[in-house]
């Protein structure tokens, strides 16, 4: 193929000098039908395919592959077939002979040949029209462990203002708990939603926009006064506003790998984020701000209420997890409130104990004051019970002592125990830690923990003319 310089020289002696289209082919050894294709325009010359090249190796097996094509449209999506996997069906059903590039390269041109390539829209929003809800997931270092973290992810539509809170979790009372929590710091309430088909928000996908949806997500739609919108299963990029945010968040707030001591650590550092990039769209969101619908008088409650039986344990379970109760509980109904981070075990209106969530299985939690009034009746059973076995190594060195020392040893540990009704468990392990453990009695520990400090006014006693005398003795000794 000749240049663009052949095809400017062709070009000025013709136009300019005014050679025919003979001289031109004689005197250049350029065909007269490839002269005439240079003077006819004069742009740059490219190579223009006549036919479409043919595939020797390949174009046997073409209505193969397509057929292959047309049967995964009905497969699920999980389950069709991969370039290799019909490499794999040529060479085993056909003998093929050729290498597997040869096939890759060939079924991306079919896919090319049969696949209109889809248009995308911009979209945009008014102020306090649309916001964006989406979880993404990443990796801490918390408490000096590696985990993976839910990242609840809400951004605005038109100021694209984020709003970040990490949970444990995705279940239903984190969906509800980081709306609570969005729109609180946000101040107020968006127009409407647009969210994906998880099961946190769609009990079923119907034909079209329509869904049945959770009647919690309604509830809380309810309570806010906002609308939803969803996008096409397996169309995530609808919603491509706080997609980018997870994957912004990701990369800029989490990178390198954070360490952090605790979830509050984490999620205020997460807050602080947040506003430094509120910060950068701040006219657009004093814009949206006041397009927001005010919040309701009272928060959402985002806890998932659960009818549990408390066992002859006195253990109610939630989510494959036990959780005590005070013992005079056993065997009754009692309601469950399951939230992010805590476990409210209820009486009637009532909170009777509540437990640090955990999101293991298995796994039993057990207060020692729940079980207090059970070892009243049955002491000598703090020689073995598991919620005693589970206090700190203070008490299980001095209970050993004790139950060592004599053989009702188990009623002076008792004793101790039963301190935890007044005072703090912290407190008295602090105690017997301070103390030698041959020393350490109920009474003594009762001394250390509230010393009979006060002053007592003795003229403010009542007593009778009988004991004048020694009540006169007693104000000499004070004066």
């Amino acid at each position: 193929m000749y240049a663009m310089v052949d095809k400017e020289y062709v070009r000025k002696r013709h136009y300019v000098d005014g050679w025919s289209i003979r001289k031109l082919s004689t005197q250049l050894k350029i065909a007269r039908q490839t002269v005439r294709k240079m003077l006819a325009d004069s742009e740059i010359p490219k190579y223009k395919g006549q036919q479409a090249r043919t595939c020797p190796v390949m174009d046997p097996y073409r209505a193969f592959i397509e057929n292959v094509f047309e049967e995964d449209k009905s497969a699920p999506v999980k389950q069709r077939h991969t370039a290799a996997r019909i490499y794999e069906r040529l060479v085993n059903e056909y003998g093929f002979t050729g290498g597997e590039s040869t096939v890759r390269h060939y079924i991306r041109k079919l896919k090319r040949e049969m696949t209109q390539p889809e248009c995308f829209l911009k979209l945009e929003a008014n102020p306090g029209e649309q916001m964006q809800i989406d979880f993404g997931h990443a990796e801490v270092n918390m408490a000096g462990k590696r985990i993976k973290v839910n990242l609840f992810c809400m951004r605005f539509k038109y100021s694209l203002a984020p709003y970040v809170v990490a949970f444990p979790t995705e279940r239903l009372e984190a969906f509800l708990e980081g709306h609570v929590r969005g729109f609180a710091h946000f101040g107020g309430v968006p127009k409407e939603g647009l969210y994906d088909n998880a099961t946190t928000q769609v009990v079923k996908v119907l034909s079209g926009p329509d869904r049945e949806e959770h009647e919690w997500f309604s509830s809380l739609r309810g309570h806010y006064l906002f609308d939803s919108h969803f996008c096409q299963p397996a169309h995530g990029n609808e919603k491509g506003t706080v997609e980018s945010l997870v994957k912004y968040v990701r990369s800029r707030a989490l990178v390198p790998v954070p360490s952090f001591a605790t979830w509050d650590e984490l999620n205020a550092y997460l807050l602080r984020w947040c506003a430094k990039e509120m910060d950068k769209h701040a006219d657009r969101w004093k814009e949206e701000q006041l397009a927001l619908r005010p919040l309701p008088a009272t928060p959402f409650s985002s806890a998932r209420p659960l009818p549990v039986k408390v066992n002859t344990y006195s253990l109610a379970t939630v989510d494959r997890n036990q959780y005590s109760v005070p013992c005079q509980h056993i065997g009754q109904m009692i309601i469950a409130k399951a939230y992010v981070d805590r476990i409210d075990l209820i009486v009637g209106s009532q909170i009777v104990a509540t437990h640090t969530r955990c999101y293991r299985r298995g796994e039993v939690h057990m207060e020692i004051d729940h079980y207090l009034t059970a070892l009243e009746r049955k002491p000598h059973a703090v020689t073995n019970a598991s919620v005693v076995r589970q206090l700190p190594a203070a008490f299980g060195k001095l209970r050993e002592h004790m139950t060592q020392a004599h053989s009702r040893g188990y009623k002076d540990f008792l004793a101790v125990l039963l301190l935890l009704r007044e005072f703090a468990l912290t407190d008295v392990t602090s105690a017997i830690e301070t103390m030698d453990v041959s020393s350490v009695t109920a009474a003594v520990l009762r001394q250390r923990l509230a010393p009979s400090d006060a002053i007592i006014d003795v003229a403010e006693i009542v007593t009778t003319i009988n004991h004048a005398a020694q009540y006169d003795s007693l104000l000499q000794g004070v004066g």
